[in-house]
């Protein structure tokens, strides 16, 4: 059976993190996320699978490739062009993407799975299939119930007694919600879909194919279904799926690496004399990572791999990305390190290097810093106090 994975997009609700890593492969503690779904597709006989890719294409291209090694084939579909030798993505949204594709060479002869590259998901996409073939659907979208003051961050689906989809709201206001049924960004559709999406322009599936749908009078179904759906769309989802994770609540991420004490969990080779680091866990640390005497751990944390944590370093339920050095005495508390950013957990970050302060978080890999000037420990105050981030006390 044949599926698509929509993974185009630039991810603007994830920066910093998606400046220089594509939605689909941000680590879900050191495995990306798009390679849950792919697993997920596997198990339940989608083996040819079909990937729209634009913004930092080739990250997703190099990791997967033909999918040979995941059990499965893969194709790409290229959103973009080149300019003066880059790749510049373009991408044409999830309709667009998807009509490209057919556009191309026809490729989807029967009942299809389109999902969004942004979640973990634990569904039975067999019986979801099944459902959608009895309703005798065109298309086809999985809801789940979230809370109302969730609603205006997704689509909102009404349908009848029947399922049949009445109204399709694309992330409306909290107050205009007219159902708290959203969205899961997992579709199912038959080949004569293509028949409803115009050919070479922007076209999305929310915004654009099912209110056409709707009005159309198409043979369109909502298909509630209870499964696990951790969405990663925002900073704020990002951060609680790996909290959910190292707390043991999503079933199909097993925490990886060995369980050096209870609650904490390392991988190869870490660096580290635990009798002389304070750990509370739940806490994971990536292998080849150094962490010297005199840091504490405290979970939720999770320090990705080839790390640096300096001596008398606090890390406090944070997310600590790869290659990163955690000063001396430098606390992080609710924050998310990657690369050069800083960042709070509703998203709001600082650039660590454009403000002079990378002796307080900065890339492993470097050998060139050098004891901060006054000016700059004025600086790493100014950061606390904008990022709650503790600096080094003053000498």
């Amino acid at each position: 059976m044949k599926a698509m994975i929509l993974a185009a997009g630039k991810g603007t609700r994830v920066q910093p993190i998606t400046h220089t890593i594509p939605k689909p492969m941000i680590p879900i503690l050191q495995k990306p996320v798009m390679e849950f779904l792919v697993e997920l597709l596997k198990e339940h006989g989608f083996t040819e699978i079909m990937v729209n890719v634009s913004h930092l294409a080739e990250q997703i291209e190099g990791y997967f490739r033909d999918g040979q090694r995941f059990g499965v084939q893969l194709a790409y579909s290229f959103e973009g062009y080149i300019e003066d030798g880059q790749l510049i993505g373009a991408a044409l949204g999830s309709a667009g993407g998807m009509k490209k594709v057919q556009n191309f060479q026809p490729f989807f002869d029967d009942t299809f799975v389109v999902m969004c590259g942004d979640a973990l998901i634990d569904l039975d996409l067999s019986q979801a299939v099944r459902r959608h073939r009895a309703c005798g659907a065109l298309a086809s979208v999985v809801t789940k119930s979230v809370p109302w003051d969730q609603v205006e961050g997704y689509g909102v689906v009404v349908s009848d007694d029947d399922g049949r989809v009445q109204v399709f709201q694309e992330k409306p206001p909290q107050d205009q919600a007219l159902s708290n049924a959203i969205n899961t960004g997992i579709y199912i559709f038959d080949p004569k879909i293509f028949d409803h999406i115009p050919s070479g322009i922007h076209y999305d599936i929310g915004s654009d194919l099912f209110p056409k749908l709707v009005a159309d009078g198409a043979p369109f179904y909502a298909l509630p279904m209870e499964f696990e759906w951790v969405d990663i769309g925002k900073v704020p989802d990002y951060w609680q799926a790996i909290r959910g994770v190292l707390q043991g609540k999503v079933r199909q991420v097993p925490i990886p690496g060995r369980q050096v004490r209870p609650g904490l969990y390392a991988g190869l080779n870490v660096a580290a004399d635990w009798d002389s680091i304070t750990v509370e866990g739940p806490v994971f640390v990536g292998g080849m990572t150094h962490i010297e005497p005199g840091a504490r751990l405290i979970g939720p944390t999770m320090i990705g791999p080839n790390c640096h944590i300096c001596s008398g370093a606090t890390i406090n339920n944070s997310i600590v990305f790869h290659h990163s050095r955690i000063g001396p005495n430098v606390a992080l508390v609710d924050k998310l390190v990657f690369g050069r950013y800083c960042v709070e957990k509703n998203g709001a970050h600082i650039d660590v290097q454009e403000a002079s302060l990378d002796w307080l978080i900065t890339d492993a890999r470097r050998k060139d810093l050098v004891e901060p000037s006054p000016e700059q420990k004025a600086m790493a105050a100014l950061l606390g106090a904008e990022l709650n981030v503790a600096p080094p006390p003053a000498t």
